[in-house]
């Protein structure tokens, strides 16, 4: 018999799966469109790689070029590229777990998911087709390839390109402080956040610029040269026939070479000592009705309050959340508290001109375009050195600087309540610091003030507020000024060897105070035999790195653990670093001296040991966090810390387990250009362009990277011709 159910009685029961089955289909033709979106655009793209593994990437418009060009990043170092969006949108608790989760608040404490889409609402229409391009492109690059397996993000927006919009990852917001965010906001846990080094080695940058009167060739020269975290950054080269050709420096995930050069002219970006970010001290009432005020002058304004959820690995891989009630005035989201006032913290938060500016320069063609741009003032980090091929070279202060009252002191928190500290709007332009074309031929920064920019011909501090410069000089500036001053008739070699001097200058302002307490030691101190020899290596160098250099070994080890003493006893004092370490007493210097002495006998055998046995490059695993290993081969570098004046920076230490020295951080992708009729240029790039360890460009630049030796760039068809090594399309 069968039976059968009134059709009232079916419909409901069927509806769940009569939706789901909708869905699911919805899904599958919105992929099918998608796929089929994706391939047109691939079609519309040529991807060359040549013998180093460059991408060089060619679409018919500036979006296709773009779709092509993150296709071909993710192709190198996916995981890099989501890193990067992680720590920009405020999500990499989500892959690694609570501990990451003040870092992920600090993020969103400025990059609201809601906004961003507004603000990508509101972006021009030729902005939004290239992050609309940017994320096909990532997005397509999932599709193709199944096997990678993203941490959290599995799907690219096109907003969230917003969220990352000057090539530096972190930038200003990186001075808000993790543990008095944490302080403010709370840890049920009580647990410590381990502390960085207050004074890490330097990820700064260098960049010169040399004048055609000052070139053999009669054009104008550039240096590229940033220190950054090592694999940082992806070397490449997008054109379109929109008028899009630049080549160089993009930062893992953006759509834009941020260092770099077009046909006829090249820009470097070095980090500023501007002041571009405030604390203001904000005087908070709770009123009876539990409503939170501040004072304004004469006023009381309301404090604004906002909930930021938090999703977070657990330790069984889980998914968790925490949810934070987060705090802001006009002046800024709230970041801490200090002598019972709570502190507002100001910052440049423009993505949409910053992103328009970060593009649109790459197509500048010459000094009028490029400051065309720069009108944008969504530049808050970056000093610019600039050469193009009508000769001219130009530095370029950050755009985006406060205009403040400069009775106040700005490097520390002000008084909120005073209407008089608010800022007041951006100095204009021309009221910034800025050399164009100086009289001696040469300009350079080294993440230093801009008062010795050109030597002789710079600027001077006096004639500007305070707060346009923080930190003023540094050994490299000392070091760059000494050679650019002496040079004459630059090439690109000569310009390259100069970038590549080995002279450290602190080591001449230390050593001789070292040697001068070994010398006032008494005949019979047991340290006057002990380090004689020692004494007498460091009294006789030339303050020169290089792979056989002894006294090298014992003066990078002796005013690194002297920084370390110093950073410990001395904090807060009122003078530099360099300062404070030379005022060490002399008995501290010299126990530090045999401290070094014994750990190279004794890791080493012999205090004898040359530079380049503990110096060392190693990469063995495509890992964002890198691991060591002694018995594992790796390159010596001749070069040191850019703490100590080397213009070429290699930033290395000890790792558990390990006595050699290993660098993260320095020199990374380098170039050197020459502007005329047609661009010259050459590159290197610290291991090589893919992060993975079965290809063959994972680590083939490494010799030459240790040697400071740069190859040719293949920047025109004719060059690039006879080198290529694959010829494809995204997705083929």
């Amino acid at each position: 018999m069968t039976f059968k159910l009134p059709l009232a009685r079916i419909l409901p029961a069927l509806l769940p799966v009569l939706l789901i089955a909708q869905a699911v289909e919805a899904q599958t033709a919105e992929a099918r469109t998608d796929m089929a979106e994706w391939r047109a655009q691939a079609a519309r793209v040529t991807i060359q790689r040549d013998d180093w593994g460059i991408a060089h990437v060619h679409g018919r418009s500036d979006a296709d070029a773009v779709f092509g060009m993150i296709y071909a990043q993710a192709e190198d170092d996916f995981d890099r590229i989501e890193a990067n969006y992680l720590t920009a949108l405020g999500r990499t608790a989500e892959a690694e777990g609570e501990d990451a989760i003040w870092q992920d608040l600090r993020a969103r404490l400025y990059m609201d998911p809601q906004k961003l889409r507004a603000d990508y609402a509101a972006s021009p229409a030729w902005l939004r087709r290239l992050m609309d391009a940017w994320a096909d492109g990532l997005n397509y690059y999932l599709a193709t390839h199944p096997q990678v397996k993203p941490r959290v993000i599995t799907r690219f927006e096109p907003w969230m390109a917003l969220s990352f919009t000057e090539g530096s990852i972190g930038g200003d917001i990186e001075r808000i402080p993790l543990d008095r965010l944490k302080a403010f906001y709370g840890a049920p846990d009580g647990r410590p956040l381990a502390m960085a080094d207050p004074d890490p080695e330097p990820r700064g940058s260098n960049g010169f610029a040399i004048a055609p009167g000052k070139s053999a060739s009669g054009h104008a020269l550039l240096w590229i040269n940033p220190h950054t975290s090592f694999f940082f950054r992806s070397e490449l080269q997008m054109t379109s026939d929109e008028g899009l050709n630049a080549y160089g420096a993009a930062t893992w995930g953006q759509f834009f070479i941020y260092q770099g050069f077009n046909p006829t002219a090249g820009w470097m970006h070095t980090s500023s000592t501007v002041d571009a970010v405030d604390e203001f001290l904000e005087t908070v009432t709770r009123r009876p009705d539990g409503a939170l005020t501040y004072r304004y002058g004469a006023e009381q304004r309301p404090v604004r309050a906002a909930t930021v959820t938090l999703a977070y690995r657990t330790k069984d891989g889980a998914r968790a959340e925490r949810r934070f009630t987060v705090y802001r005035t006009h002046h800024g989201p709230i970041i801490g508290e200090r002598d019972g006032k709570w502190v507002a913290f100001a910052m440049m938060d423009k993505p949409i001109p910053a992103l328009e500016q970060s593009f649109m320069r790459t197509k500048a063609r010459d000094y009028a375009a490029f400051v065309k741009v720069a009108a944008r003032q969504a530049n808050s980090s970056n000093n610019t050195i600039f050469a193009d091929a009508d000769g001219t070279i130009a530095y370029l202060h950050p755009q985006f600087v406060p205009l403040r009252d400069d009775r106040f002191d700005y490097t520390q928190p002000v008084d909120g309540s005073d209407p008089a500290t608010d800022w007041k709007g951006l100095t204009p332009l021309d009221a910034l610091p800025g050399l164009r074309n100086p009289a001696g031929g040469w300009i350079q920064n080294t993440n230093n003030g801009p008062w010795s920019a050109a030597g002789r011909d710079s600027q001077k501090a006096a004639d500007f507020p305070r707060y346009m410069d923080m930190m003023g000089e540094n050994p490299r500036g000392d070091h760059a000024v000494m050679l650019l001053s002496a040079g004459k008739n630059y090439s690109l070699d000569s310009l390259t060897a100069a970038a590549f001097d080995s002279y450290q200058p602190a080591f001449a302002r230390f050593v001789p105070m070292l040697t001068a307490a070994w010398d006032a030691l008494p005949a019979g101190d047991a340290r006057k035999a002990a380090l004689a020899e020692p004494i007498a290596a460091l009294r006789g160098w030339d303050y020169r790195w290089g792979l056989r250099s002894v006294p090298n070994s014992l003066a990078c080890l002796w005013a690194e653990d002297l920084r370390q003493w110093t950073l410990a006893h001395s904090q807060g004092a009122p003078r530099t670093l360099y300062d404070r370490m030379a005022a060490a007493p002399a008995a501290v210097k010299l126990s530090l001296l045999s401290s070094v002495v014994l750990r190279l006998e004794r890791d080493f055998g012999d205090w004898r040991t040359p530079w380049g046995d503990i110096n060392r490059l190693q990469r063995l695993t495509g890992a964002i966090t890198p691991t060591f290993d002694d018995a594992a081969p790796s390159i010596p570098i001749p070069f040191s810390s850019a703490r100590w004046g080397s213009l070429a920076s290699f930033g290395a230490r000890a790792y558990p387990g390990t006595r050699k020295w290993y660098g993260t951080s320095g020199n990374s992708f380098i170039a050197a250009v020459e502007f005329g009729d047609r661009v010259h240029a050459r590159a290197v790039s610290v291991g090589g362009e893919s992060g993975d360890p079965a290809s063959p460009h994972f680590n083939d630049q490494s010799p030459l990277y240790a040697n400071g030796t740069l190859r040719p760039v293949y920047f025109y068809p004719d060059e690039l011709a006879g080198h290529v090594e694959r010829r494809y399309r995204p997705g083929s």
